[in-house]
């Protein structure tokens, strides 16, 4: 049979879209599944405050009448403004071993991208930069850690085949905690001596009980230390505190910082536990029963796990170039090796990014998965 692209115009419909990707990775070890209830709430336009400045509508794919593969198209009119593009974005592309329905899919969100009358298409994004993003093009052989993406090979030949071309590639690295805190560099030491010493910096732990108050802190810091990054979109008031809302179940107080000069907060860097890895032991199913269940049991086994990752580290722009981020690090690598935690993934991190993947490599880090960022030009160039 044929494939047929049909438009999500129902809840039916997009608890169907939802659950697509258990299909595609029935058999893959490496994959860890979402919470069902959380994608469905993620995906629903009158809850995520995403759609507040975006729109957005999603596409399955049928052979037989079966799902076989899915994708969004985005317009997010807060990134065209602030970055003074005229793109549209793709993302939630999951699909089966089958061309015929991922060109399919990839040319229904083009035409989408196209009637709004952008200049490109980019992606994959899920649904923005602030959300995961990226194709994983090296690193197969390991599971993602959390909110990190993951994807068959088959999907590089896929985008390519329909005519996109790199973007940009986003860098994660690996680091072994024990060896680095047992080896750190003594350039390192130098570094984060100095750096406090020369201007005036103080270290300390996020302020659990003041979360508001540090939440503020967290919004003026991130919008400044990113706002020149490559495709950085600053996250709305309700978008951050929805986030923070969501992240504060996983996360783990001694993994996050905050810098201060003459008591004002000039940097912070957030490192969480990897969620995905009991939660890949649990693998909850794509119903709303399972994913309950697993998230009461995710929320007991949440510091489960050898691996946390760095997800965001952030430096006023007054203060860069100063070793802050190396300070950053160094504190992060001690405190996650003191809670006994083995391993630290730092991503993404943008190629073009030197002093930040600098910094990374100077306390003991590797380069060991890529995602790429994939464009299409709409318009005759």
């Amino acid at each position: 049979m044929p494939v047929q692209i049909e438009q999500v115009q129902s809840s039916a419909q997009l608890r169907e879209f939802a659950a697509v990707p258990w299909r595609v990775y029935e058999q893959d070890p490496n994959w860890v599944p979402w919470l069902y209830f959380e994608r469905l709430d993620f995906f629903n336009k009158k809850k995520n405050p995403f759609f507040e400045h975006a729109e957005a509508d999603y596409f399955i794919a049928r052979r037989d009448g079966d799902a076989v593969g899915v994708i969004a198209a985005i317009l997010n009119h807060r990134h065209n403004e602030f970055q003074q593009e005229n793109v549209a974005h793709f993302g939630v592309f999951e699909v089966m071993n089958d061309r015929e329905a991922a060109l399919a899919l990839l040319d229904a969100a083009c035409a989408w991208a196209r009637n709004r009358g952008v200049d490109r298409i980019v992606g994959p994004m899920n649904l923005s930069t602030n959300d995961e993003c990226g194709t994983l093009i090296e690193g197969f052989d390991r599971p993602p850690v959390v909110l990190m993406t993951y994807n068959p090979p088959y999907y590089l030949d896929f985008l390519e085949e329909a005519g996109f071309e790199k973007a940009i590639d986003l860098l994660a690295w690996i680091a072994n905690l024990n060896d680095l805190v047992e080896n750190m560099p003594a350039k390192l030491q130098r570094v984060v001596g100095r750096v406090k010493q020369r201007y005036g910096l103080h270290v300390r732990p996020v302020d659990m009980k003041n979360w508001d108050a540090e939440i503020q802190n967290i919004k003026k810091i991130y919008n400044s230390a990113w706002e020149r990054n490559w495709g950085f979109v600053p996250m709305t008031d309700h978008e951050i505190e929805h986030l923070a809302a969501n992240l504060k179940m996983i996360l783990d107080p001694a993994l996050l910082f905050m810098v201060e000069h003459a008591g004002e907060a000039v940097g912070f860097s957030l490192t969480l536990p990897d969620v995905n890895q009991p939660l890949g032991r649990i693998r909850p199913g794509p119903s709303l029963f399972s994913s309950y269940l697993g998230a009461g049991r995710l929320l007991l086994q949440r510091y489960h796990t050898d691996l946390v990752r760095v997800l965001a580290l952030g430096v006023m722009i007054d203060f860069r170039a100063r070793g802050v981020d190396a300070l950053l690090y160094y504190e992060t690598a001690k405190a996650a090796a003191q809670r006994g935690y083995k391993w630290a993934e730092a991503s993404w991190i943008l190629e073009t990014n030197d002093s930040m993947n600098r910094s990374i490599e100077l306390v003991g880090g590797e380069v060991y998965k890529k995602y790429r960022i994939y464009e299409k030009h709409l318009i005759q160039r």
